[in-house]
């Protein structure tokens, strides 16, 4: 495991992702947590099924961002290591995860946002 991991902030993830080329951003907590409070075009992908990553995002060089709930919360970090032993090339860790992206005055979607 490389203890390089890309990590972004949440202004910076909000102008990746209102960019030209935004990444796929990927929520790693479980389906119930992302149905209740997740970043707005995250698709679900929790840290145990991550293989199904391989068929949503078949380009290892596409870039991909991975969250969780707060900076507290390992599961981004896993699913972000597990898709490095993938040979994903370009993944970025949104350590402060849908915590930070509210404290940051962005909108969440879901069920108890």
């Amino acid at each position: 495991m490389s203890d390089t991991l890309a990590t972004i902030s949440a202004d910076d993830l909000k102008d990746k992702l209102e960019g030209e080329h935004p990444p796929v951003l990927i929520n790693a907590l479980p389906r119930k947590a992302h149905a209740a409070t997740h970043i707005p075009g995250s698709v679900n992908v929790p840290v145990d099924e991550i293989d199904r990553v391989e068929a949503l995002v078949p380009n290892t060089d596409e870039p991909i961002v991975v969250y969780c709930a707060n900076a507290g919360c390992d599961v981004s970090l896993k699913a972000a290591h597990a898709l490095e032993e993938k040979g994903y090339t370009n993944v970025i860790d949104f350590e402060d995860g849908y915590a930070g992206w509210r404290q940051a005055g962005y909108p969440l979607v879901g069920e108890k946002r």
